[in-house]
């Protein structure tokens, strides 16, 4: 990282652990829970012409048969495996050779074909794609500052958008332009110990601050206010997924089943954490040329 101020060579070992985060966590999902491959390669209106035109058999022996669902749980292990791989580069990438950046960007396109995947599975609501706007985009953006010269400038402008995409769609669930999700209130009744309707409405007025502070990272005066509220409030909506499913009682195998849910929703803390490092460096050094590896 040579040419780099000290500061930057810091943002990049944090993007680092971003990456790794996201990765070892939907690597952990793949190898011991599932993922919705099946929403994809049982979908009848889709592939049942397909699978009988090259298969000698009916479509409803295709999703019945245990050798199906054995290929398809193969698959899903076998991209956990893949992404163990890209969570171990990604801690490395400062010192290895571009070729094992185009890893991590395929790493970042399985990423958005998950997400493509769980959009699937709720009717393609556009704002569930974008949800995961920090999860697909952050190993894209460690690519970018590691082997790419970028305009520092434009660096943080991206960011923000990726950052403000996520809090935005995330918003639309909490509000309930999208049906409100049953694990959001679930989660929300059983941290904070409110009623029902309670949780109903702080989710509203959570959706509602997402909105505003979306648009506010955008506007000079107000973008490092409003990065912060998205640090605690992306720790805090990340470690609800642990104080409202694990449970002393059967502590383990409840960490077991939600610890990913956790590290795999920190980045939106993290991210906007280094955004508010970045524009630091911006308006303190004026360091506008480009940086390079």
């Amino acid at each position: 990282m040579n040419g780099r101020p000290y500061q930057l060579t810091q943002v990049i070992k944090l993007f680092q652990w971003i990456c790794f985060m996201i990765f070892i966590s939907r690597a952990y999902q793949h190898l011991f829970w599932d993922a919705p491959f099946r929403t994809l390669l049982w979908d009848e209106s889709l592939l049942k012409g397909f699978i009988e035109f090259i298969m000698p058999i009916s479509w409803v022996d295709y999703v019945t048969s245990p050798a199906t669902d054995t290929v398809i749980q193969d698959l899903i292990r076998l991209n956990g495996l893949f992404y163990l791989l890209c969570a171990v580069i990604s801690v490395f990438l400062h010192k290895l050779k571009p070729a094992w950046g185009y890893v991590i960007l395929a790493g970042a396109f399985s990423l958005i074909f998950l997400a493509f995947l769980y959009t699937k599975e709720k009717f393609f609501n556009i704002g569930q794609f974008f949800e995961y706007s920090i999860q697909f985009s952050t190993p894209i953006l460690l690519f970018v500052l590691v082997f790419r010269e970028v305009r520092l400038a434009h660096f943080i402008t991206a960011t923000k958008v990726i950052v403000a995409l996520t809090f935005i769609c995330h918003g639309l669930y909490a509000i309930g332009y999208y049906p409100r999700p049953g694990s959001f209130v679930d989660m929300t009744i059983n941290t904070l110990y409110v009623s029902e309707a309670v949780a109903h409405s702080l989710l509203f007025i959570a959706g509602l601050l997402d909105f505003i502070v979306a648009v506010l990272i955008f506007i000079p005066l107000c973008a490092r206010p409003a990065l912060y509220y998205m640090v605690v409030w992306g720790f805090l909506t990340a470690t609800a997924r642990l104080t409202a499913n694990v449970y002393a009682d059967f502590f383990w195998s409840s960490l077991h089943q939600w610890w990913f849910e956790f590290t795999v929703r920190l980045p939106h803390a993290m991210l906007p954490l280094a955004a508010i490092i970045l524009i630091t460096i911006y308006t303190r050094e004026r360091y506008q040329m480009t940086f390079k590896t």
